[in-house]
């Protein structure tokens, strides 16, 4: 009886510290994660290529039983009709707006796009579309995401320089409302180092059969100190090689100067066999609910060669910084280690 007892009581007080742990994947598929935080409730968005999805949730790390609200479809043709990629949701001037890459059905139509919605709660109220976010050159822009610095507005993308595809480039513009860009874009950086120039080789270094590209994608700022730190994806997703480098500017730089912009020679978070973790890119960034602790969320595939598919998903760990003031962002988490839980996380 008496060791009957003190297995239950060693049950009890076992339970709290496993619910504070985790492990990853968040779901079972989703690539391009986003997570944006207001009041204590973070919403989390992430590509499904038909619709525009919420989850919410006061736990990122438990999407898994997250509510789930699809909050916009699209018309069944048009510009903004297939194919929508990396949608990303933000606070701006007392509003939520959505932005979001989408074509007709040709890759070469990809633009981006702005739903705006009043309600306090983008789960609910109407989504109104706000047009095509253009800086009139109309080229190719995919991976949008904006960003607040000095009081001024910015948006920054991947796009095409010209007309044609084979170099993906990182973009800034000034925003003159959260759906209209002031100015002309300008470019920041563009694929200069090998490891962001793979776009046709497997894991073995074998070629795959289709026309290389160089890539640079997936634009995120985080923000540290007097500098902004702009996370991006570089290298084919559809290659074991997709991963993330870094851009560095002062925050009193002038933002629309590329000289304001310094690149990192080496990538700063990369594939790991030992992880499970190929093709590690996409991220975004999000604070613990006690503000204490610093999160990077992310995208991997748990095999080698699996492309840019459905066998993609979200993964989140921890990072810190370095002496220097540079992000930290270690090494990927395999996916059977726990971790533990961001600090201030309530049952």
């Amino acid at each position: 009886m008496r060791c009957l007892l003190l297995s239950a009581l060693a049950c009890l007080f076992a339970l709290p510290a496993a619910a504070q742990t985790f492990q990853n994947p968040l779901l079972p598929s989703g690539a391009d994660p986003w997570v944006a935080e207001r009041d204590g409730v973070y919403y989390y968005m992430q590509t499904t290529g038909r619709n525009l999805t919420i989850w919410k949730t006061r736990d990122v790390t438990d999407l898994r039983h997250a509510e789930k609200t699809v909050v916009w479809t699209p018309p069944a043709a048009g510009p903004y009709s297939k194919e929508i990629w990396a949608p990303e949701l933000h606070w701006l001037d007392g509003k939520w707006y959505l932005y979001f890459a989408a074509d007709a059905g040709d890759n070469d139509g990809h633009r981006i796009w702005v739903l705006e919605n009043a309600s306090a709660d983008p789960t609910k109220g109407a989504w109104t579309m706000k047009g095509k976010l253009d800086d009139g050159s109309d080229k190719w822009a995919i991976d949008p995401s904006v960003f607040t610095a000095g009081g001024r507005d910015y948006v920054i993308w991947s796009g095409w320089q010209g007309d044609t595809n084979g170099v993906q480039s990182i973009y800034i513009a000034q925003l003159r409302n959260p759906w209209t860009i002031e100015g002309r874009r300008v470019r920041i950086s563009t694929p200069e180092y090998p490891w962001e120039k793979v776009g046709d080789l497997d894991s073995q270094n074998r070629i795959i059969p289709m026309p290389h590209v160089d890539v640079n994608e997936g634009p995120e700022i985080l923000e540290h100190g007097d500098r902004i730190f702009l996370i991006y994806s570089a290298s084919g997703c559809w290659t074991n090689y997709y991963e993330l480098g870094m851009l560095t500017a002062e925050k009193s730089s002038d933002l629309l100067d590329p000289k304001s912009w310094k690149k990192s020679p080496k990538p700063v978070f990369w594939q790991s066999p030992e992880a499970q973790a190929f093709g590690t890119g996409h991220n975004t960034f999000f604070q613990s609910p006690d503000g204490r602790q610093d999160w990077i969320l992310y995208h991997a595939n748990a095999g080698v060669n699996q492309s840019c598919g459905g066998d993609r998903s979200p993964r989140a760990q921890p990072f810190t910084w370095n002496a220097d003031g540079t992000p930290d962002f270690g090494r990927p988490i395999p996916l059977d280690q726990p971790i533990q839980k961001p600090s201030g996380t309530k049952e």
